[in-house]
């Protein structure tokens, strides 16, 4: 299979730059064996990449200079009469073959050294967490217990401490009945790494896990061998995670809730509530076991969001 670069040539013939990209085209498809859609993404990027240093007259890779790199990086976040800009992320995967054609150059003797080495994709913009409004998550709550059998009071008490504790599904369904102090109101958490950490949980939370406990767990741990698992299936298992997150979909879906939620959406709001109340971002990274305070930070931007909404429709002298 040949990866054929279909830019026009010169009048002479296909430039040193046309005919080292149909190599490295040649490469991937055969040597690496790329994916057809993939080997197409890197044919039209590097395609582009050569009609760019074609019209500042570089014929030859080895006429490339970082400079040049960086500017085309530039030119496709800018885009242009025939292209509009690229986002983070498509801008990013052109540099990515273009770093590799490079390499390879170098790797093929063709160049001494590597312009594109030094040069590196732009960060993807930050990708929000999905948050629900209260109201909703109010009422996903309330659906989650609505029939009154003893998995609707399982489920209740689940969905309960995950937007109580910020746990993550995998930290709820791990939990055994000892992690849970009812009276002191706080669970024991084992969160990625093994690392443990003991969130408090609120009186709501509390409530539910005791009716749970006391009126349903008892019911459902017959049925097994005796797990010391807090949430239990059916059949008296420890509840899975792929089950846990079943639970919260079919809540949301008899609350009538429009947006998508997912196993994060109720870790989300309970961050971004916590903000949006004044928490100190530093108590969220705890509650949360972050390692890294940067990760809890993105929750913030989502209050500014909140906060500039705010501050368009209500400051006299927001819009010009």
């Amino acid at each position: 299979m040949t990866a054929e670069v279909a830019a026009p040539a010169g009048p002479t013939g296909p430039t040193a730059v046309q005919r080292a990209l149909r190599t490295y085209l040649d490469h991937l498809a055969v040597e690496r064996g790329l994916a057809p859609n993939t080997l197409s993404s890197y044919r039209r990027d590097l395609r582009r990449y050569a009609a760019f240093l074609a019209g500042r007259g570089v014929t030859d890779l080895a006429g490339v200079g970082e400079s040049s790199v960086s500017e085309f990086l530039m030119h496709l976040r800018e885009g242009d009469a025939d292209h509009p800009p690229l986002s983070a992320a498509s801008a990013g995967r052109a540099v990515v073959a273009v770093r590799g054609l490079h390499r390879f150059a170098v790797r093929d003797g063709w160049t001494e050294a590597d312009p594109a080495a030094g040069v590196r994709p732009p960060a993807p913009a930050k990708r929000l967490p999905k948050a629900l409004p209260l109201a909703d998550i109010e009422r996903i709550l309330d659906a989650a217990g609505a029939p009154g059998t003893v998995l609707a009071l399982r489920d209740r008490a689940l969905l309960e401490l995950l937007y109580s504790s910020g746990a993550r599904i995998s930290e709820a369904v791990g939990l055994d009945v000892d992690d849970l102090d009812l009276e002191s109101a706080a669970v024991r958490l084992r969160g990625k790494g093994s690392k443990e950490r003991v969130v408090p949980f609120g009186s709501m939370a509390r409530e539910a896990l005791s009716a749970y406990l006391v009126r349903a767990r008892r019911d459902l741990v017959t049925a097994g061998s005796g797990t010391p698992a807090v949430f239990l299936n059916s059949r008296g298992g420890r509840l899975s995670r792929q089950s846990a997150w079943a639970v919260l979909v079919r809540a949301a879906d008899r609350a009538g809730a429009t947006a998508e939620v997912s196993p994060h959406t109720l870790r989300h709001s309970f961050a971004t509530h916590l903000i949006e109340g004044g928490a100190d971002v530093r108590v969220v990274q705890e509650l949360l076991g972050h390692a890294s305070v940067t990760t809890t930070q993105v929750y913030t931007l989502v209050t500014v969001d909140g906060l500039r909404e705010v501050y368009a429709t209500a400051h006299p002298r927001a819009l010009g």
